[in-house]
């Protein structure tokens, strides 16, 4: 419900502003414009499912290798105590769990490629065990807030952006944005559990918490300690040996267990196509509504008002002009990373919008993007309180991010 109050407003509230700049500002072009961009946003979005159909086949091919071999089952045990606590929904040592764990792990690595697939393989698991079919379960709504806040471990993608933009330090912001991030995760994660009333202070959810911080802590504290050139080419060759020695596993474990390895990668795969066709109506219904609101202007007005209001109030507004990546990352990964660019050659790569432009990147997900591919993907619509929760997760995000630039950069 939620989502399509959303789409309405994003509609009219762009038609209403694209109407004043036609009949005040003489802005003729403005219509043209917004029609222009909707109808590249529609071809974009079939694009990007169409995009998904290979990763989708390949990931659901070996994800069912995994789970023939056993490999889910004993990834699922491992997590079994804290996630059973988290999503209670669930069976104990469902298979859904070891899905879940490889997109969390996946995200955690900046391995967007394969976290999506492993995630719509989640969801679908998931909506199996839903009696709603078109309304989402806790499980569900817990899952993809899980994954909007956006919890990234390595940054790898905004180090390299920050490096071809000719930054001193390209991974000066490695820290600050694992923090951010880590608090919109821990934000999310506390919204969802107070609209299911998930004891928080459970000693099994302290204690897997609690390791988790630990964990980060370790990593942080570890990059800090090796010289910048290093993080990049560790990081990357860690992130895709652990990816690709999973797949190794699963394989290796199949073949000790005499699954047919072949046989279970075509039967797992055949699901790939149809799941890419199943999400492109719900992409294409999100990314055009952003478009225009974004191409008539709305967004413009709303950092001109939260500049003013700042400025009134006595605060310091040097964060203001990184703003428009923060207040677009939840609505478009692209644009949110176009502006953050921007923001780096217009004040340069080792300024404070700069730096901060790329902590409010890597501080959260695509928040309207993952609800449209994720739900799409099953054909839920009814998203119950997923989206405030979410949008809760993403300003944690946003404010820790301004926070911690101002301790680490000003």
């Amino acid at each position: 419900m939620a989502l399509n109050y959303l789409w309405i407003a994003f509609f009219i509230i762009g038609f209403l502003v694209a109407c004043f700049k036609l009949v005040v500002l003489g802005d003729t072009e403005i219509f043209a414009k917004i029609m222009a961009g909707t109808m590249d946003k529609a071809k974009v979005s079939v694009e990007i499912s169409l995009g998904l159909i290979g990763v989708m086949t390949l990931w659901l091919g070996l994800m069912n290798i995994g789970e023939k071999a056993g490999m889910i089952q004993i990834l699922a045990k491992i997590v079994s105590p804290f996630f059973n606590r988290l999503f209670p929904e669930i069976p104990k040592n469902h298979p859904v769990i070891g899905s879940i764990l490889m997109n969390f792990s996946a995200n955690m690595l900046g391995l967007d490629n394969a976290a999506t697939p492993l995630g719509l393989k989640a969801m679908k698991e998931m909506h199996e065990l839903n009696p709603q079919k078109d309304t989402a379960s806790n499980a569900q709504i817990m899952f993809l807030v899980l994954n909007t806040s956006g919890l990234t471990l390595i940054p790898i993608s905004i180090m390299t952006y920050r490096a071809a933009e000719n930054a001193l330090d390209p991974s000066d912001v490695f820290i600050p944005i694992l923090l951010a991030t880590f608090f919109s995760s821990v934000v999310g994660l506390i919204a969802v559990a107070i609209y299911q009333k998930i004891n928080l202070f459970d000693k099994v959810i302290l204690a897997y918490l609690g390791g988790l911080l630990l964990f980060v802590g370790a990593i942080i504290a570890y990059f800090a300690s090796i010289p910048q050139e290093q993080i990049k080419v560790i990081s990357s060759v860690a992130s895709n040996f652990i990816l690709f020695g999973i797949i190794i596993s699963f394989i290796c474990l199949a073949v000790f267990r005499k699954v047919n390895v072949y046989d279970s990668f075509i039967e797992g795969a055949k699901g790939g196509f149809e799941v890419a066709l199943t999400v492109i109506p719900y992409l294409v219904a999100m990314l055009v509504a952003i478009e225009v609101f974004r191409t008539s202007g709305v967004m413009d007005l709303i950092i001109d008002a939260l500049s003013q209001i700042i400025v009134f109030l006595g605060l310091n507004s040097d964060f203001v002009p990184a703003l428009p990546t923060a207040l677009m990352k939840p609505l478009s990964g692209s644009g949110a990373r176009g502006m953050m660019i921007d923001a780096m050659q217009k004040y340069g790569a080792d300024s404070f919008v700069g730096r901060l432009a790329c902590v409010f990147q890597g501080s959260t997900e695509t928040t309207f993007y993952i609800l449209a591919v994720y739900f799409g993907s099953v054909g839920i619509k009814n998203t119950r309180y997923s989206l405030i929760c979410g949008l809760l997760a993403d300003l944690a995000g946003i404010l820790s991010a301004i926070f911690l630039a101002y301790l680490f950069f000003h």
